[in-house]
């Protein structure tokens, strides 16, 4: 083309040589090759400045130039710049005065809002000089307030200067506390955590925003223009800190695709900060998008297509501004060698290859898996009432001084208050027994004791691990201080102390192994299988949890062994690991079924009744109270005898303990609360071990407690009556203590156990029904949200893939569906239509606006046009919702039982006849249990049929006991290291049964919630457009050029025309 020009336009590039080496030398990345692909079509001529220029030279002996690139990095003089763009006056791709904006964070929000532009929630924190006091910032143990604006914890803190990138994320004390410090990259990290940090900064200025969960991926948008805009994503520095790298040894980043809404983002940006060419961070969390910063100019780095459309558009930009005549006319190819080296986006952190192969004609879609949470320390409680003053007066303090108001203490602060309150109160001696009343307060000196051992207790009893409640019981009538009027005032009070079921270095083992297991088991192999699926975002993962903290940090956990992570649990926690307690937690609704069967269950065992199975041999399963051992009742007496004996043993051991605990000096010991050290541990305390102490933090004081409450609640003397409900606890503390304190060497422990095994073999899996009939009723209320859930998750999936199929089955008819606007057809007949997609290619559409979408699961679709992936089309749902036993329990009744409802009569069972067998012999789903669905699409079969997609069942029972059970060298090595192996997953169908989606569907239906009772289902953001089932669709990916009109220019021709004339893909515009 350059012979149509009569003089080539002059394009100066005046930047800092690192940024683009001048002359002969070979361009860096990726401006250079930018550059040279413009050179490359004849119309442009470049002029370097260079760095002796631009520093040394005055402005009027700089270059002359028609067209003028220039931005700022480090050492460039930008108002010297701005003195020669005013003097020269040439075309600006980037306007010079705005980059001063981009140097100060506070400038960008104020700008970013003024153009209503979404960003995360804020506020601003002026300091004139360091460490300055302000009186409107105040900072808690989990919160900060700016101006009376709180930010809970997680939130994030960033430096007001633009060039400071030393950001910190502070994390709550709920999930461990602690803080991560974000930096530039330092070889393979771009960020460390720091556990015993809680303090924010107060030596400068600060900008404090809320945390946004976005997944654990950020997501880059690089503008050429207000009409183009290219995005990329990468792993999250806030999950783990690794930075991932390719053979090259660049960071691993793969092309996502944009929504309509973040496109009109990217315009805006391009329009307000008057840049052309530049990046900004896009959030993507809930649903929603957020820019929380806008960076200048940026080049995408190691992708050739994005070079060439670059170039493409800049050339649009270059014309419009100096020689608009020409900007119409398209070369028929592009002019540059494009014969450059292949890409390589191999992963140098690989993970194991995939065990075992998939039909060929089969593909998987969908993992859906429900956990239950690893192994954990006896959940405790300790009652006890309390009249002192100071525990009264504390009450008031954090109930607002209302007499006959509760209280619920659980920061560190209020521990603390109560700890210190505490600790005046218990006496220092330990008097003998005399009468009944010295024995009553002596029992109350050491439930004080306990209390105290228990908030002294370090690391494990902090953060989500502690709750106290003081419950007002009677109250009084005193005079005020002025010794007027009455007012009402507690005198005594219930106070109920819950500590204990902490997650155990062996829990926190267990997940992460089991993650390792599923990332090299549950997935089909590409390269690197589950990871290599992950890194290119063909894999949509959620992970779930319920409120509890043993379930979250098993989560987080399982997480960091699936992804092959590193570093301590808390910002996994917070960056991947979202919770849900209505779906995951609690029993709702079935506190009379079950008070129901628990007392079916109490009259079977203590009658003596035996349990008939001679009417159902074939399914034993079906009778009220099976698994119950025949001998139950002869079972109860042995099973308190041998827990007076542990106990007793465990009385001595404390004796001497509690004698230190009333030495004086034993109060001036303040120890710290290190929750974040203990949540990091997956190692067993050697030392303590060594010492003759328990394993874990607990002490001979709160075993000996732990102990002498389950006997007192096992068995009431005075009135000879069993209490069953404690034989769950009882068997709980009997394994806890035969896997972590088995070099404590209790006599009769492992006699316990196993009474206490029979027992509960028997009682945990009635607790939850008595029958089948009443285990589906009771399963079917506890989870039917999760069950909903599910439904929706495979739905979702199935439409997903269905949208793919449609897609592949319309390609041939791509030409017939497109239609190619008048004014542009005899420019585009000489171009193929993968010509036309090379050349014009943008970030695909959706069909509906994200601000419409209703789902708030967050969603990163892989953009195939810029993606150096064989199969960009692929792509696997991962659904994991980690839970307790008794949503284990629930769901697994309701899947193996379902076919027994009114409604389904007649249907088979989801559960073959060998697994309902197995499941009944099983009992226990001990820790990691889980129950896993996977869903398959036939790719040989049309969409219509029934057998298009069918779904696989497995489930394990979590904990492999067998070691408890053994004395060979692997057992002793299991018992060295206090973890119990995870049992593989087990098929739950018939051999050679073909499950299919709809049967599962209509089986599970009648006990699920309603999908209209979720938020409707949206088609994946920024998925639609790729699959789209639209023809129109296909004709704006060819109604792309030209690449660049301003919106005068549009507004012109449109008047002159007479007609709206539509933008194609590449355009922003909101559909």
């Amino acid at each position: 083309m350059g012979e149509n020009v009569d003089k080539k336009i002059t394009i100066g590039v005046c930047v800092m040589e690192k940024k683009v080496k001048c002359g002969s030398e070979a361009q860096s990345d990726p401006m250079g090759r930018i550059l040279s692909r413009l050179e490359a079509f004849g119309e442009f001529k470049m002029v370097y400045f260079g760095d002796k220029v631009i520093l040394g030279d005055p402005i009027e002996r700089w270059p002359v130039c028609d067209c003028l690139i220039s931005f700022y990095s480090s050492g460039f003089p930008l108002k010297k710049a701005e003195a020669y763009a005013a003097l020269r006056k040439p075309f600006l791709v980037n306007e010079l005065k705005q980059q001063h904006l981009l140097h100060d964070r506070s400038k960008v929000y104020k700008h970013l809002e003024m153009c209503g532009i979404p960003i995360p929630r804020y506020a601003l924190v002026n300091r004139e000089t360091p460490n300055q006091e302000l009186d409107y910032f105040v900072e808690e143990e989990d919160f900060v307030e700016v101006h009376g604006s709180r930010f809970s914890k997680p939130f994030v803190e960033k430096p007001i200067d633009g060039d400071n990138h030393n950001i910190r994320i502070y994390y709550p004390s709920s999930a461990g506390g602690g803080m991560k410090e974000l930096f530039r990259k330092v070889g393979n990290r771009s960020s460390e955590f720091h556990p015993d940090v809680r303090r924010v900064r107060r030596e400068g200025s600060y900008i404090y925003e809320e945390f946004m969960p976005t997944g654990g991926t950020d997501v880059k948008v690089y503008t050429v223009g207000s009409e183009y805009a290219h995005a990329e994503a990468r792993k999250s520095p806030v999950v783990d800190g690794v930075v991932m790298r390719n053979l090259d040894g660049k960071e691993v980043r793969y092309p996502v695709l944009l929504t309509p809404a973040e496109k009109e983002m990217a315009r805006e940006i391009c329009i307000a900060f008057r840049q052309e060419v530049c990046g900004f961070d896009l959030l993507r969390s809930e649903g929603r998008s957020y820019v929380c910063d806008v960076n200048g100019w940026s080049f995408v780095k190691n992708s050739y297509k994005y070079y060439d459309d670059a170039a493409c558009v800049l050339r649009k930009i270059f014309l419009d501004a100096k020689a608009p005549h020409l900007a119409a006319k398209i070369p028929p190819t592009l002019p540059w060698n494009a014969n450059e080296p292949a890409q390589t986006d191999g992963l140098t952190r690989q993970g194991s290859g995939v065990i075992g192969k998939f039909g060929q004609s089969e593909e998987l879609h969908c993992v859906i898996a429900i956990i239950r949470h690893g192994d954990r320390t006896p959940k405790q409680k300790v009652k006890l009432k309390v009249t002192e003053e100071k525990l009264l007066n504390l009450m008031l303090k954090y109930n607002g001084g209302k007499p006959r108001s509760e209280t619920k203490l659980k920061t560190a602060v209020e521990l603390q208050d109560l700890l210190d309150a505490t600790r005046t109160l218990v006496p220092r001696t330990r008097p003998g027994r005399g009468s009944d009343s010295e024995a009553e307060d002596m029992e109350h000196a050491d439930k004080l004791r306990q209390v105290k051992a228990v908030l002294e207790e370090g690391g494990h009893f902090s953060g989500i691990y502690r709750k106290v409640q003081l419950k007002p019981l009677k109250w009084a009538k005193v005079e005020d201080s002025n010794g007027e009027t009455e007012e009402e005032r507690p005198v005594e009070a219930l106070m109920i102390l819950k500590y204990g079921g902490v997650l155990t270095h062996a829990g926190r083992k267990q997940a992460e192994e089991l993650g390792r297991f599923f990332r090299n088991n549950m997935y089909p192999g590409e390269g690197t299988g589950l990871l290599r699926l992950h890194s290119t975002y063909r894999h949509d993962l959620k992970i779930y949890s319920s409120d509890e903290g043993r379930v979250q940090m098993s989560a987080a956990a399982f997480a960091k062994g699936l992804l092959d992570l590193e570093g301590q649990l808390t910002p996994i926690l917070v960056s991947l690991v979202s919770k849900d307690s209505s779906m995951l937690d609690g029993l709702y609704n079935v506190s009379a079924e079950m008070e129901e069967a628990k007392a079916r269950l109490n009259e079977i065992i203590t009658s003596g009744e035996k349990i008939d199975c001679t009417s159902q041999s074939e399914k034993p399963w079906m009778v009220d109270g099976a698994g119950l051992p025949p001998n139950a009742f002869e079972l109860l007496p042995e099973l308190v005898r041998l827990t007076k004996k542990v106990t007793e043993q465990m009385r001595i051991r404390a004796k001497d303990e509690i004698e230190m605990l009333a030495d004086a000096g034993s109060f001036d010991v303040i120890p710290a609360y290190d929750q974040a050290r203990a949540l990091g541990k997956t190692n067993i305390d050697i030392d303590r071990i060594a010492a003759g102490l328990p394993c874990g933090s607990e002490g001979f004081l709160l075993m000996y407690a732990r102990w002498r409450k389950l006997e007192r609640d096992l068995y009431n003397e005075r009135k000879l009556r069993f209490d069953i409900t404690q034989i769950p606890d009882v068997y709980d503390s009997c394994k806890y203590d035969l896997l972590h304190n088995a070099h404590l060497k209790l006599e009769g422990l492992y006699e316990l156990f196993e009474v206490a095994q029979l027992l509960a073999d028997g009682v945990i899996p009635n607790e939850y029904g008595i029958n089948a009939k009443q285990k589906l009723k009771i399963g079917s209320k506890i989870a039917r949200r999760l069950l909903g859930k599910i439904l929706i998750d495979l739905r979702n999936t199935r439409e997903e893939a269905i949208s793919v199929a449609e897609l592949k089955s319309s390609q041939d008819q791509y030409t017939k569906c497109t239609k190619i606007k008048k004014g542009d057809a005899e420019q585009l007949r000489s171009q193929s239509k993968k010509d036309v997609l090379r050349t014009l290619s943008f970030t695909s559409e959706r069909s509906a606006d994200q601000e419409d979408d209703d789902d708030k699961e967050i969603k990163y679709r892989l953009d195939p046009k810029y993606a150096n992936v064989r199969t960009p089309e692929r792509h696997v749902r991962t659904r994991l919702y980690f839970t307790s036993e008794s949503h284990i329990h629930s769901l697994m009744n309701v899947i193996r039982y379902c076919d027994l409802d009114e409604s389904l009569q007649g249907e088979d069972s989801l559960v073959s006849h060998d697994s309902l067998e197995h499941l009944h012999n099983t009992k226990e789903l001990d820790y990691m249990s889980y129950i896993v669905l996977r869903m398959f699409e036939n790719t040989e079969v049309p969409l219509e049929d029934p057998k298009k997609f069918r779904v696989e069942l497995t489930f394990s029972r979590g904990a492999d006991l067998s070691p408890l059970e053994k004395s060979d060298p692997e057992a002793t090595s299991l018992h060295q290291e206090h973890t119990l192996p995870i049992m593989g997953p087990k098929r739950i169908q018939e051999v050679g049964s073909y499950l299919t989606l709809e049967k599962l569907e209509d089986m599970l239906h009648p006990f699920a919630m309603p999908a209209e009772d979720f938020p409707p289902p949206t088609i994946p953001q920024g998925f639609s457009g790729y699959f789209s089932k639209s023809a129109a669709m296909l004709e704006r990916l060819v109604n792309l050029w030209p690449f660049h009109k301003l919106q005068q220019q549009q507004q012109q021709q449109q008047q002159q025309q007479g007609t709206q004339t539509q933008q194609g893909t590449g355009n922003v515009n909101k559909e």
